[in-house]
């Protein structure tokens, strides 16, 4: 531990919440209950992003892309700023122009081209491309945080690169096909931009992840709502299947899952979170298999096969690195690279030691 940090620490007059020295007890179950978070998140964020690829695609014959996308993110703000509300947790994060971008970027931009890639091609191939994510948070993760990826990190993305190649060249054929492919692509670079600048807001300006997923939410909802009375779309055609898919983008695929997704950015690094929600493309190819009959070819199958593997490298990954950091630093794994002046740490959060808490609250 730093000189700086421990004088500061035992200095009086400090926040009697700040302590040098969890104890051991309190160390292990925050440890455990961060590690417990983690692996829910692991497995309840790509299911929930998976399905919803299905869930999006059935939509797209009652309501426009921007219209949906719309429905999606301002009703789910709303949720989020009400319950801020009533927890009496504070909304005001800061700084807010780069809030306003990553808003834009993760979920405004990231959801417009999404949809609309969705609308000309299959609801597997256009989620496999999206999550082509974690390969650009890692080449941007690396100039823009100092996340240096590991050597499993790589093997793990090379494999899921392996597997997304292999879907994408039996997907290939018309041009439909190949505008959808160029606009899943890059909603998976406007996403990783979104999820660099977003683990940058999490982990060098401690803003609240609850607050900062509201605004998000906002920002981007504003975002698309600004195409759709651009470009506006055919009436909506309201129905059971349209008010249950509005539901379900509010409430689980948006507010419960994008919180989740930035809690997973909080404790891990940036690329190593991408990584862990690989299942998503995978289960959303199993369940348009199943339910659009969008069946799945032989490469296909090999391709899902990659990218398995590449999952199966990457989810005992995190929950080591959350483990270690916990035990590095002896406090709360929620912001990885607090209360410790390793060098590991130092490097993902480039801030001097004696700027760093030593217990997080």
């Amino acid at each position: 531990m730093c000189p700086q940090a421990s004088a500061g620490a035992l200095a009086p007059g400090r926040d009697s919440s700040v302590q040098s020295i969890a104890p051991p007890s309190r160390t292990a179950n925050r440890g455990l209950s961060g590690t417990v978070l983690v692996v829910l998140s692991m497995v309840l964020v790509p299911a929930i992003w998976g399905y919803n690829w299905v869930v999006m695609k059935r939509a797209m014959v009652f309501m426009s892309p921007f219209e949906f996308a719309t429905w999606r993110y301002i009703p789910a703000a709303l949720i989020l700023f009400g319950f801020l509300r009533l927890s009496g947790r504070t909304i005001e994060v800061r700084p807010f122009l780069p809030v306003i971008l990553s808003g834009v970027l993760q979920t405004g931009v990231n959801a417009a081209l999404g949809l609309w890639a969705l609308r000309l091609g299959a609801a597997g191939t256009c989620a496999l491309l999206t999550f082509t994510m974690p390969l650009w948070v890692t080449v941007l993760a690396w100039p823009f945080l100092g996340e240096r990826p590991t050597r499993y990190q790589i093997v793990a993305i090379a494999a899921a690169v392996t597997g997304m190649v292999l879907v994408l060249t039996a997907s290939s054929g018309s041009s439909d096909n190949l505008a959808s492919v160029a606009l899943a692509t890059s909603s998976g670079i406007s996403w990783a931009a979104g999820t660099v600048l977003t683990r940058w807001l999490l982990v060098r300006r401690r803003v609240d992840p609850m607050a900062l997923t509201a605004w998000q939410m906002l920002f981007g909802g504003l975002a698309v709502l600004g195409l759709s009375l651009c470009v506006p779309g055919r009436p909506a055609q309201w129905n059971p299947y349209l008010v249950f898919a509005v539901i379900w983008e509010v409430l689980p695929a948006t507010a419960f899952a994008w919180l989740l997704w930035n809690l997973l950015l909080r404790r891990l690094s940036a690329s190593l979170a991408a990584l862990t929600i690989l299942l998503a493309p995978v289960i959303a190819l199993a369940s348009s298999c199943l339910e659009l009959g969008e069946r799945p070819k032989g490469m296909q199958a090999a391709g899902m096969a990659f990218i398995a593997a590449a999952l199966a490298l990457a989810g005992p990954l995190a929950v080591r690195h959350v483990r270690r950091s916990s035990r590095r630093s002896g406090e709360s794994p929620k912001a990885v690279g607090s209360g410790s002046c390793s060098r590991g740490l130092q490097r993902v959060t480039r801030l001097p030691c004696h700027e760093l808490p030593l217990h997080s609250h």
